[in-house]
């Protein structure tokens, strides 16, 4: 007979849950202000940009050693830690003067994201058994994808109803009362894990992870506006190298639980799988950017009815996610192809709708069948994608996999920002239209060239099952 289940558990995932939503919905509810943001603190282009990705440079860069740390020192203690400093750094982004603060407290913001959700995943793995756990993690899954759509839509709605006079500040200040409650009642709840005791923490493999996505994605958003100076390409190619140099060293020393194991990389279907899930992130976070601006200060919609715009996206991808799975299980690895040219068949309607139907005044409805399409095709490919490629890894190695699977979407979205946003904002002064036509392409190319990648991954059908796979659930 195996031990009692913990008679508090369904409260504790409940609390545990919801301050994930936070780091959920406060991943996307930043896009909807950016140009009411830009205007009261007068941000330049690079700022902005900025303000999306220290976000997620934060959250890549904590993730794994967040894992890990949760595992050595107890995850309850992670977890409340990483409440408490989100709504830390949410006061801090609440009170922001200038552009240089806000981007401080949002970066801050990600590191707490990341120290809080690898404990969330590992305790309902901890607390629930059997049929438990998958009601537990279809629950987080479901959670997961209305946040998405909660992101957008909120930070429109409260930017316009300007509470107390406060704004695009509304969205930060709301996550401090959520994260004490959570702080309180998890402490009471959450049942406190057995830290790992032994080994030593690799503190410079910790820091070259930490800083190596930062020193790559530097030079791309600073570039443009620094005429591309040598210190950029430097700095970059050091990330890089910093990158690959961590994995042989780890690999040579044969280090004990080594932050990014030099066995997974080895194998093909995790590298392809791995590029995929960068160059997906890239595409979608590159995408919601230009397309926020574009609809606000190109086309003057108020932020609420751009999130009200946007959330057609999210719709698709909750009408699909039902049968995802199930088809998954049928074709394997060509539900990936299929989203993948989904997504990109719905920017390029988008695109071409750009061209043909906002000069006439026609309205945001020539969009819509678009970014719907591009929901369905967002949700074939964000459920199954970590399912089927951990059906190549080894089961000793899928913890790791699964982290770094995760860090890759977060890093793939602080490039496509990067990147997409630089092209945006190198033909902005001359037309916003021109600008995002411009630039669109690029996001619907990196899906395609995804779409290939997905041919590269393994063509049986996924034997997982999802609920064993909680990151699967994180990616939504």
């Amino acid at each position: 007979m195996g031990p009692a289940a913990y008679p508090k558990r369904w409260a504790a995932a409940i609390v545990m849950m919801i301050a994930a939503l936070l780091d959920l919905i406060d991943a996307s509810i930043v896009n909807t202000a950016l140009p009411s943001i830009g205007r009261e603190l007068r941000a330049s282009s690079a700022e902005l940009e900025w303000t999306v990705s220290a976000y997620m440079l934060g959250f890549a860069a904590t993730l794994i050693i967040a894992g890990h740390l949760g595992d050595r020192f107890g995850r309850k203690r992670l977890f409340l830690t990483g409440v408490a400093c989100f709504a830390l750094a949410s006061a801090g982004s609440a009170i922001a003067y200038d552009p240089g603060q806000l981007i401080a407290a949002r970066a801050v913001q990600g590191v707490a994201a990341a120290a809080l959700l690898p404990q969330v995943l590992g305790s309902l793995r901890a607390m629930f058994n059997g049929s438990e756990r998958g009601k537990a993690f279809a629950l987080f899954g479901v959670a997961a994808g209305v946040a998405n759509a909660a992101g957008v839509l909120l930070g429109g709605v409260l930017t316009d109803w300007d509470l107390f006079g406060w704004g695009w500040r509304t969205l930060f200040a709301v996550n401090i009362p959520i994260a004490a409650g959570a702080l309180l009642l998890g402490a009471k709840w959450i049942p406190a894990s057995q830290g790992r005791a032994g080994g030593r923490i690799n503190v410079a493999g910790n820091l070259i992870l930490a800083l190596c996505p930062v020193a790559i994605v530097l030079p791309l958003v600073e570039g443009r506006s620094n005429g591309w100076p040598p210190w950029g390409w430097i700095c970059l190619g050091g990330g890089i190298l910093a990158l690959a140099a961590l994995v042989g060293y780890e690999s040579w020393r044969r280090i004990e639980g080594p932050l990014l194991p030099a066995a997974l990389f080895k194998r093909p279907a995790f590298g392809s799988g791995l590029l995929i899930q960068l160059m997906f992130g890239a595409g979608m976070s590159g995408f919601f950017l230009i397309f926020t601006i574009w609809l606000q200060a190109g086309q003057g919609y108020t932020p609420s009815q751009a999130g009200v715009l946007m959330v057609a996206m999210s719709a698709g991808s909750l009408i699909s996610a039902p049968v995802v799975v199930t088809l998954a299980a049928m074709i394997g690895r060509n539900v990936l192809v299929i989203g993948n040219l989904l997504m990109a068949g719905g920017l390029f309607w988008v695109e071409r709708a750009l061209n043909d139907a906002i000069p006439r005044h026609a309205g945001a409805w020539p969009l819509v069948p678009g970014l719907l399409v591009a929901g369905i095709g967002l949700s074939f490919v964000v459920v199954p994608l970590v399912n089927i490629v951990l059906t190549a890894v080894p089961e000793h190695l899928a913890g790791g996999a699964s982290g770094i699977f995760s860090t890759a979407q977060q890093f793939g979205g602080a490039l496509g920002v990067a990147i997409i946003g630089n092209l945006f904002f190198a033909h902005a002064s001359q037309s916003l239209t021109g600008a995002i036509t411009h630039a669109t392409p690029w996001a619907i190319g990196t899906f395609l060239i995804c779409a290939v990648l997905c041919l590269g991954l393994p063509g049986k059908n996924p034997t997982r099952r999802l609920a064993d796979s909680p990151s699967a659930l994180d990616a939504v």
